[in-house]
Protein backbone atom coordinates (compact mmCIF):
# COMPACT_ATOMS: atom_id res chain seq x y z
CA UNK A 1 0.00 0.00 0.00
CA UNK A 2 1.38 3.43 -1.13
CA UNK A 3 2.38 5.90 1.70
CA UNK A 4 0.07 9.29 1.56
CA UNK A 5 0.71 12.63 2.90
CA UNK A 6 -3.03 13.28 3.57
CA UNK A 7 -5.59 11.06 2.87
CA UNK A 8 -8.90 11.83 1.59
CA UNK A 9 -11.60 10.96 3.37
CA UNK A 10 -14.86 11.17 0.90
CA UNK A 11 -16.83 8.53 2.81
CA UNK A 12 -16.84 6.64 5.80
CA UNK A 13 -15.05 3.70 3.90
CA UNK A 14 -12.08 5.45 2.18
CA UNK A 15 -10.94 5.24 5.87
CA UNK A 16 -12.03 1.59 6.90
CA UNK A 17 -10.15 0.23 3.65
CA UNK A 18 -7.43 2.51 3.86
CA UNK A 19 -6.74 0.56 7.73
CA UNK A 20 -8.34 -2.73 6.39
CA UNK A 21 -11.48 -2.39 8.22
CA UNK A 22 -14.70 -4.52 7.34
CA UNK A 23 -16.85 -2.15 5.38
CA UNK A 24 -20.24 -2.11 7.13
CA UNK A 25 -22.75 0.27 5.90
CA UNK A 26 -21.83 3.26 2.90
CA UNK A 27 -22.87 5.67 4.97
CA UNK A 28 -21.50 4.55 8.61
CA UNK A 29 -18.38 2.78 9.89
CA UNK A 30 -17.45 1.44 13.40
CA UNK A 31 -14.19 -0.14 13.63
CA UNK A 32 -12.54 -1.99 16.50
CA UNK A 33 -8.38 -1.06 16.00
CA UNK A 34 -7.90 -4.17 18.48
CA UNK A 35 -9.09 -6.20 15.84
CA UNK A 36 -7.04 -5.05 12.86
CA UNK A 37 -4.03 -6.84 11.46
CA UNK A 38 -2.35 -4.07 9.29
CA UNK A 39 -3.19 -0.65 10.74
CA UNK A 40 -1.14 2.53 9.44
CA UNK A 41 -1.39 5.80 10.83
CA UNK A 42 -3.01 8.32 8.47
CA UNK A 43 -3.02 12.43 8.54
CA UNK A 44 -6.91 12.95 7.19
CA UNK A 45 -8.86 15.15 5.51
CA UNK A 46 -12.47 14.52 6.43
CA UNK A 47 -15.67 15.29 4.55
CA UNK A 48 -17.46 13.03 7.41
CA UNK A 49 -18.23 13.16 11.26
CA UNK A 50 -15.47 11.09 13.30
CA UNK A 51 -15.79 9.98 17.20
CA UNK A 52 -12.56 8.25 18.01
CA UNK A 53 -11.66 6.88 21.42
CA UNK A 54 -8.08 6.00 22.03
CA UNK A 55 -7.40 3.40 24.49
CA UNK A 56 -3.66 3.83 24.48
CA UNK A 57 -1.65 7.16 24.77
CA UNK A 58 -1.15 8.45 21.24
CA UNK A 59 1.26 10.66 20.21
CA UNK A 60 2.44 14.03 17.77
CA UNK A 61 -1.13 13.84 16.33
CA UNK A 62 -1.95 16.15 14.39
CA UNK A 63 -4.84 18.91 14.51
CA UNK A 64 -5.22 21.55 12.00
CA UNK A 65 -1.72 23.24 12.38
CA UNK A 66 -0.99 22.01 15.74
CA UNK A 67 0.74 18.63 17.27
CA UNK A 68 -0.93 17.03 20.78
CA UNK A 69 -0.30 14.01 22.42
CA UNK A 70 -3.72 12.22 23.26
CA UNK A 71 -3.57 10.56 26.33
CA UNK A 72 -5.71 6.92 27.17
CA UNK A 73 -9.02 6.65 27.04
CA UNK A 74 -9.56 10.21 25.65
CA UNK A 75 -12.67 10.59 22.59
CA UNK A 76 -12.22 13.29 20.09
CA UNK A 77 -14.19 13.95 17.32
CA UNK A 78 -13.79 15.64 13.53
CA UNK A 79 -16.01 17.43 12.01
CA UNK A 80 -15.82 17.57 7.86
CA UNK A 81 -13.72 20.18 6.48
CA UNK A 82 -11.21 19.38 9.21
CA UNK A 83 -7.35 17.57 9.09
CA UNK A 84 -6.94 15.52 11.97
CA UNK A 85 -4.95 12.17 12.29
CA UNK A 86 -1.09 11.35 12.59
CA UNK A 87 1.21 11.12 9.11
CA UNK A 88 1.69 7.51 7.77
CA UNK A 89 5.61 6.47 8.24
CA UNK A 90 4.43 3.15 5.89
CA UNK A 91 5.05 1.65 9.70
CA UNK A 92 2.82 -0.83 11.00
CA UNK A 93 0.96 -0.13 13.95
CA UNK A 94 -0.89 -1.96 16.80
CA UNK A 95 -3.52 0.32 17.92
CA UNK A 96 -6.25 0.01 20.35
CA UNK A 97 -9.70 1.84 20.62
CA UNK A 98 -12.77 2.31 18.73
CA UNK A 99 -14.11 4.63 16.05
CA UNK A 100 -17.08 6.03 14.62
CA UNK A 101 -17.27 7.17 11.32
CA UNK A 102 -20.84 8.56 9.72
CA UNK A 103 -21.42 11.05 6.61
CA UNK A 104 -24.04 14.06 6.82
CA UNK A 105 -25.98 12.22 4.38
CA UNK A 106 -27.01 10.15 6.94
CA UNK A 107 -28.68 13.02 9.17
CA UNK A 108 -30.58 13.70 6.48
CA UNK A 109 -34.41 14.35 7.37
CA UNK A 110 -33.93 13.55 10.77
CA UNK A 111 -34.37 15.53 13.79
CA UNK A 112 -30.76 14.82 14.40
CA UNK A 113 -29.88 16.71 11.77
CA UNK A 114 -30.96 20.12 12.86
CA UNK A 115 -29.39 19.28 16.69
CA UNK A 116 -25.76 18.85 15.20
CA UNK A 117 -24.80 22.44 15.33
CA UNK A 118 -25.55 22.27 19.49
CA UNK A 119 -22.77 19.57 19.34
CA UNK A 120 -20.05 21.90 19.82
CA UNK A 121 -17.66 19.52 20.62
CA UNK A 122 -17.22 18.53 17.34
CA UNK A 123 -14.43 21.75 16.62
CA UNK A 124 -12.57 21.59 19.95
CA UNK A 125 -9.37 20.81 20.07
CA UNK A 126 -7.73 17.61 20.36
CA UNK A 127 -6.04 18.91 23.58
CA UNK A 128 -9.12 19.40 24.97
CA UNK A 129 -10.33 15.77 23.97
CA UNK A 130 -12.99 13.98 26.47
CA UNK A 131 -11.25 12.46 29.19
CA UNK A 132 -13.56 9.44 30.14
CA UNK A 133 -13.69 6.91 33.07
CA UNK A 134 -14.22 3.51 32.83
CA UNK A 135 -17.64 3.81 33.17
CA UNK A 136 -18.16 6.79 31.10
CA UNK A 137 -16.17 4.45 28.37
CA UNK A 138 -18.23 2.04 28.64
CA UNK A 139 -21.63 3.87 27.99
CA UNK A 140 -20.58 4.76 24.74
CA UNK A 141 -18.49 1.41 23.38
CA UNK A 142 -21.85 -0.55 24.29
CA UNK A 143 -23.75 1.86 21.83
CA UNK A 144 -20.87 1.39 19.34
CA UNK A 145 -20.91 -2.54 19.55
CA UNK A 146 -24.82 -2.26 19.74
CA UNK A 147 -24.59 0.11 16.07
CA UNK A 148 -21.91 -2.74 14.67
CA UNK A 149 -24.11 -5.46 15.48
CA UNK A 150 -27.23 -3.24 13.81
CA UNK A 151 -25.85 -2.87 10.68
CA UNK A 152 -25.36 -6.44 10.15
CA UNK A 153 -28.96 -6.99 10.23
CA UNK A 154 -29.40 -4.22 6.85
CA UNK A 155 -33.23 -4.27 6.40
CA UNK A 156 -35.62 -1.75 6.58
CA UNK A 157 -35.08 -0.36 10.05
CA UNK A 158 -31.75 -0.31 10.25
CA UNK A 159 -31.19 3.11 9.43
CA UNK A 160 -33.84 4.47 11.92
CA UNK A 161 -32.28 2.40 14.42
CA UNK A 162 -28.55 3.82 13.59
CA UNK A 163 -30.00 7.52 13.64
CA UNK A 164 -31.51 6.78 17.06
CA UNK A 165 -27.71 4.71 18.46
CA UNK A 166 -26.12 7.64 17.22
CA UNK A 167 -27.88 10.91 18.67
CA UNK A 168 -27.86 8.96 22.01
CA UNK A 169 -24.13 8.74 21.87
CA UNK A 170 -23.62 12.23 21.10
CA UNK A 171 -26.13 13.25 23.75
CA UNK A 172 -23.92 10.91 25.97
CA UNK A 173 -20.61 12.97 24.72
CA UNK A 174 -22.51 16.33 25.59
CA UNK A 175 -23.48 15.33 29.08
CA UNK A 176 -19.85 13.91 29.82
CA UNK A 177 -18.19 17.25 28.03
CA UNK A 178 -20.54 19.69 30.35
CA UNK A 179 -18.77 17.75 33.65
CA UNK A 180 -15.80 18.19 32.27
CA UNK A 181 -16.46 21.95 31.33
CA UNK A 182 -17.58 22.19 34.97
CA UNK A 183 -14.34 20.65 36.60
CA UNK A 184 -12.10 23.26 34.65
CA UNK A 185 -13.65 26.20 35.56
CA UNK A 186 -12.99 25.21 38.89
CA UNK A 187 -9.41 25.04 37.83
CA UNK A 188 -9.37 28.06 35.65
CA UNK A 189 -11.23 30.30 37.43
CA UNK A 190 -9.20 33.17 36.36
CA UNK A 191 -10.51 32.67 32.69
CA UNK A 192 -12.85 35.75 32.88
CA UNK A 193 -10.22 37.69 34.56
CA UNK A 194 -7.57 37.28 31.50
CA UNK A 195 -10.04 37.59 28.95
CA UNK A 196 -11.09 40.95 30.21
CA UNK A 197 -7.31 42.06 30.34
CA UNK A 198 -7.41 40.61 26.56
CA UNK A 199 -9.48 42.84 25.70
CA UNK A 200 -7.88 46.00 27.18
CA UNK A 201 -5.08 44.62 25.73
CA UNK A 202 -6.35 44.59 22.79
CA UNK A 203 -7.21 48.39 22.78
CA UNK A 204 -4.22 49.39 24.26
CA UNK A 205 -1.92 47.81 21.83
CA UNK A 206 -4.07 49.73 19.07
CA UNK A 207 -4.77 46.48 17.34
CA UNK A 208 -8.40 47.25 16.67
CA UNK A 209 -6.71 49.81 13.81
CA UNK A 210 -5.53 47.01 11.57
CA UNK A 211 -7.95 44.23 12.97
CA UNK A 212 -11.44 45.79 13.97
CA UNK A 213 -13.36 45.02 16.65
CA UNK A 214 -11.85 41.72 18.59
CA UNK A 215 -13.68 38.66 17.99
CA UNK A 216 -14.69 35.50 19.98
CA UNK A 217 -11.58 33.60 17.63
CA UNK A 218 -9.30 36.00 18.30
CA UNK A 219 -9.67 35.91 22.47
CA UNK A 220 -9.75 31.90 22.29
CA UNK A 221 -6.83 32.08 20.21
CA UNK A 222 -4.66 33.90 22.54
CA UNK A 223 -6.13 31.75 25.91
CA UNK A 224 -4.68 28.94 24.00
CA UNK A 225 -8.33 27.51 23.32
CA UNK A 226 -10.76 26.34 20.47
CA UNK A 227 -13.13 28.80 19.08
CA UNK A 228 -16.36 26.15 20.63
CA UNK A 229 -14.40 25.01 23.58
CA UNK A 230 -13.94 28.60 25.15
CA UNK A 231 -17.12 29.52 24.14
CA UNK A 232 -18.95 26.70 26.11
CA UNK A 233 -16.91 27.59 28.96
CA UNK A 234 -17.70 31.33 28.68
CA UNK A 235 -21.53 30.50 28.58
CA UNK A 236 -21.24 27.87 31.39
CA UNK A 237 -19.24 30.11 33.62
CA UNK A 238 -21.74 33.38 32.85
CA UNK A 239 -24.60 31.56 31.23
CA UNK A 240 -24.18 34.28 28.45
CA UNK A 241 -21.75 34.26 25.50
CA UNK A 242 -18.33 35.02 24.81
CA UNK A 243 -19.67 37.37 22.00
CA UNK A 244 -21.77 39.51 24.52
CA UNK A 245 -19.08 39.81 26.74
CA UNK A 246 -17.10 41.56 23.77
CA UNK A 247 -20.32 43.44 23.01
CA UNK A 248 -20.42 44.60 26.43
CA UNK A 249 -17.07 45.58 26.72
CA UNK A 250 -16.82 47.57 23.30
CA UNK A 251 -20.09 49.30 24.64
CA UNK A 252 -18.75 50.00 27.46
CA UNK A 253 -15.80 52.13 26.06
CA UNK A 254 -18.16 53.51 23.66
CA UNK A 255 -20.13 55.38 26.77
CA UNK A 256 -17.10 56.61 28.01
CA UNK A 257 -15.85 58.09 24.84
CA UNK A 258 -19.19 59.47 24.51
CA UNK A 259 -19.01 61.55 27.92
CA UNK A 260 -15.51 63.03 27.10
CA UNK A 261 -16.97 64.81 24.14
CA UNK A 262 -15.56 62.48 21.89
CA UNK A 263 -17.60 62.32 18.19
CA UNK A 264 -19.43 59.43 16.43
CA UNK A 265 -16.89 59.32 13.98
CA UNK A 266 -13.47 59.35 15.76
CA UNK A 267 -15.28 56.64 18.32
CA UNK A 268 -16.07 54.53 15.19
CA UNK A 269 -12.39 54.66 14.39
CA UNK A 270 -11.33 54.32 17.80
CA UNK A 271 -13.29 50.86 18.86
CA UNK A 272 -12.80 49.29 15.67
CA UNK A 273 -15.84 49.67 13.61
CA UNK A 274 -15.72 49.61 9.64
CA UNK A 275 -18.36 52.36 9.50
CA UNK A 276 -19.63 55.26 11.82
CA UNK A 277 -22.93 53.39 10.68
CA UNK A 278 -21.82 50.12 12.18
CA UNK A 279 -21.29 51.68 15.44
CA UNK A 280 -24.62 53.86 15.75
CA UNK A 281 -26.30 50.52 15.11
CA UNK A 282 -24.92 48.61 17.60
CA UNK A 283 -25.05 51.44 20.38
CA UNK A 284 -28.78 51.96 19.59
CA UNK A 285 -29.80 48.24 19.23
CA UNK A 286 -27.57 47.67 22.77
CA UNK A 287 -28.97 50.75 24.37
CA UNK A 288 -32.12 51.14 23.47
CA UNK A 289 -31.15 54.76 22.05
CA UNK A 290 -28.55 56.47 19.67
CA UNK A 291 -25.18 58.17 20.54
CA UNK A 292 -26.79 61.30 19.99
CA UNK A 293 -29.63 60.52 22.37
CA UNK A 294 -27.24 58.89 24.94
CA UNK A 295 -25.33 62.15 25.20
CA UNK A 296 -28.24 64.82 25.75
CA UNK A 297 -29.22 62.97 28.24
CA UNK A 298 -26.23 62.67 30.29
CA UNK A 299 -25.62 66.76 29.86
Amino acid sequence: MAMKRILKVHRVNDYAQYIGAPVLHPLVSVIHYDELEHCRHSLNNYDVYGIFIGDETLEELTYGLTTYDLHRHALMCVAPGQIGGKVDTGEEIHTKGWALLFDPELLHGTDLEGRMISYTYFSYNTNEALLMNAEQRLTIVSLMEAMRKELACDDGHTQHIIVAYLQLILEHIARYYASQLSMQIQSSSDLLTRFENLLRRYYDEGLQRTHGLPTVKYCAQELFLSTNYFGDLIRQMTEDTAGNIIRRFVMSEAQKLLISGKGITSISEQLGFEYPQHFTRMFKRYFGESPSQYVNRKR
